[in-house]
């Protein structure tokens, strides 16, 4: 039996899947890794530009490394694996998407229940008083943008220095608990807390799956089966033989 037919007997056999994905799944969407060779963290470094205590000391400058991130995550259309993942989601197969990422591509790409990790680029907030905005009722002709109350506006992604927000966090450390399987999807499972989300679940009992084109910190003793090529190539194997074997009794 081949590593397709495994990886989708697996999902179909599965009562509670979820999806883990990192920084891989969107690079086919044109988004550079941002730990990458040519990433944003190349070109601004992060603990300068990308902390906490950077912005409040200094928003203006943060902002310059936060217009990029947004010109790199803002001009992208979802790709094929984003919406193999919301098509298992209508087959009642990944009940839960936790991605590490920032772009909103998994919304866009038909899944629904998506935990945010790492927090989104399309939802703002501002840093005194805590008013939510959305990204394109913010105007970014001047530097930092700034609330009624006179606080810097920031995107609501997790700067170094911050930790997970609570619910994100509650959500998916809940679905690694539940889960019978988690696919684990472009990530190199480097970062914590996200990294220990395979552990748990494989200390669960559940099948971890893995999709990456190189070996990550799970290649290595965690994950059952590695598939070695991207997310879309990956992912479009795996649902042809998805489709032609689901009867609609999975979940």
């Amino acid at each position: 039996m081949d590593k397709y037919q495994r990886f989708s007997n697996l999902l179909l056999q599965s009562r509670h899947a979820v999806a883990l994905t990192g920084a891989g799944i969107s690079v086919e969407s044109g988004i550079p890794d941002f730990r990458g060779k040519n990433g944003l963290w190349t070109k601004y470094d992060p603990y300068d530009y990308g902390h906490i205590d950077s912005f409040r000391a200094n928003p203006a400058k943060v902002w310059k490394m936060l217009e990029a991130m947004g010109a790199l995550v803002e001009g992208v259309n979802p790709n094929e694996a984003h919406f193999a993942l919301g098509e298992l989601e209508k087959l009642g197969i990944i009940k839960t998407v936790i991605t590490q990422n920032v772009d909103s591509l998994h919304q866009r790409g038909g899944s629904s229940n998506v935990v945010e990790f790492h927090g989104s680029f399309r939802r703002m907030h501002c840093d005194n008083c805590q008013k939510v905005f959305f990204r394109e009722d913010i105007s970014l002709v001047n530097l930092p943008p700034l609330c009624s109350c006179g606080g810097p506006i920031r995107p609501d992604i997790i700067l170094f220095g911050e930790g997970i927000p609570p619910e994100a966090y509650t959500r998916a450390f809940d679905a690694a608990e539940k889960c019978d399987l988690m696919v684990v999807i472009g990530t190199s499972a480097s970062v914590a807390p996200a990294s220990r989300l395979p552990l748990i679940a494989k200390s669960r009992g559940a099948h971890v799956l893995e999709i990456n084109p190189v070996a990550s910190e799970l290649s290595d003793g965690v994950t059952e089966l590695h598939i070695m090529e991207s997310a879309v190539a990956a992912l479009r194997n795996i649902m042809k033989i998805v489709r032609s074997m689901h009867t609609g009794d999975t979940d």
